[in-house]
């Protein structure tokens, strides 16, 4: 059995964010109803890559849901969604703040008719503040929340980090709001409202650069591959690639010197801790580049293994996917979609040793279960009908 199985969310969301929230619920247990527009569906159903004309994007984070087609524009529409309501825990969306007033299904409205409901809001700016109506991208949110102004070479342009952070942390926020939500319900029996902003979650994950700003009052800028405040913590160039270097603390780096045949660094004033290393890096990393360049990265990292020294090559996405750590892990999996075939996509990250989540069912097409839900609800097959006829579902 899985940790939320029995727990049921109606989840409007469509692109990124919202999405992962949910497919991190469904991987979990919960059954998931993704409630699409008819005839258009899921923004993401036409970003590519495709396979057969299916979007292998939107596969990839929409397994383990059911689909159901709904034009919640029509009062019809609105009234099969309250009767599914009645039967849910949860009602995921991301839409603008306000668009659910509008339909006249806001929180207000939806814990009138089910005072258990808990209701998650992952929007761009959350539902207060003068930007809440703003547009946002993930592009957007890493400009705007500072992530880019760290990133990338001191001299060189701000740069967008090349995963989708600003969106995938708000849906892992989103999930965590929802579980804390479910767990207080369970001592009060009510539900509420969960409301997460993109942005709040970039400002959030700044760590120490909001702490070194603090304490200097200047902005940090970005540092390239190096750590601003931890050395040697670093990238650098070996014989014939390149390799990281973590020495975090004075033991780590001691015993650097010592595995490198450098031992006289460790009298050196310049390096005798952590903050002096830092405030000399430039010294510092010439005299690491000269060591290290004389041997192949992967000789070095056996040997700075060996020696206790986190150390590692920089892996492709192909020798991500490949890596023994990684597939032993399995966080790389293969499912098999009806239309896309054979598909690659990450595996659980959450390893839970009795109740573990999994990878069922593929990504479901567009308007899939939408008879099935309709029919559990109490709906007879000339009454789903005549909703299809009408363009309702």
């Amino acid at each position: 059995m899985k940790p939320l199985e029995g727990i049921r969310v109606l989840d409007l969301t469509r692109v990124l964010a919202g999405p992962y929230a949910s497919m991190i619920l469904a991987d979990l247990g919960a059954e998931v109803i993704k409630i699409e527009s008819p005839h258009t569906g899921d923004d993401s159903r036409g970003f590519g890559p495709f396979v057969n004309d299916e979007s292998i994007y939107f596969v990839s984070i929409n397994r383990n849901k059911k689909s159901l087609t709904l034009n919640l524009k029509t009062e019809e529409g609105k009234q099969v969604f309250t009767k599914l309501l009645t039967t849910a825990d949860i009602v995921l969306e991301n839409y603008r703040p306000g668009t659910m007033e509008k339909f006249g299904l806001g929180y207000a409205e939806l814990e009138a008719i089910n005072p258990r409901i808990i209701y998650a809001a992952c929007s761009g700016f959350g539902h207060t503040g003068p930007y809440s109506q703003q547009a946002a991208y993930d592009l957007i949110v890493q400009a705007l929340g500072g992530i880019m102004s760290l990133t990338g070479d001191a001299e060189g342009t701000p740069t967008r980090v090349g995963a989708s952070v600003g969106d995938i942390t708000a849906g892992l926020y989103t999930v965590i709001g929802i579980l804390s939500a479910l767990h207080k319900r369970h001592e009060t029996g009510a539900g509420q409202k969960v409301d997460v902003a993109m942005l709040d979650c970039q400002v959030a994950i700044l760590e120490n650069a909001i702490a070194r700003y603090a304490v200097t009052g200047q902005s940090p800028k970005a540092t390239g591959n190096r750590h601003p405040s931890i050395s040697p913590f670093a990238v650098f160039s070996a014989e014939d690639g390149y390799i990281v270097v973590a020495a975090g603390n004075d033991q780590l780096w001691k015993k650097w010197c010592e595995t490198v045949g450098r031992s006289d660094l460790l009298q050196d004033v310049r390096f005798n801790s952590n903050s002096s290393r830092t405030e000399n890096w430039a010294d510092l990393e010439a005299i690491m580049s000269e060591v290290l360049q004389q041997r192949p990265a992967q000789v070095w990292i056996q040997v700075f293994r060996d020696a206790g020294i986190p150390c590692s090559e920089i892996n492709d996405i192909e020798q991500v996917v490949q890596h023994p750590q990684v597939v032993a892990r399995e966080m790389v999996v293969y499912q098999e979609h009806p239309i896309a075939g054979r598909v690659m996509m990450p595996g659980i990250p959450i390893k839970l040793s009795k109740t573990p989540g999994s990878i069922d069912a593929p990504a479901p097409a567009l308007g899939e279960h939408t008879s099935l839900i309709l029919e559990e609800a109490g709906y007879s097959e000339h009454e789903i009908m005549s909703l299809r006829a009408c363009g309702i579902i």
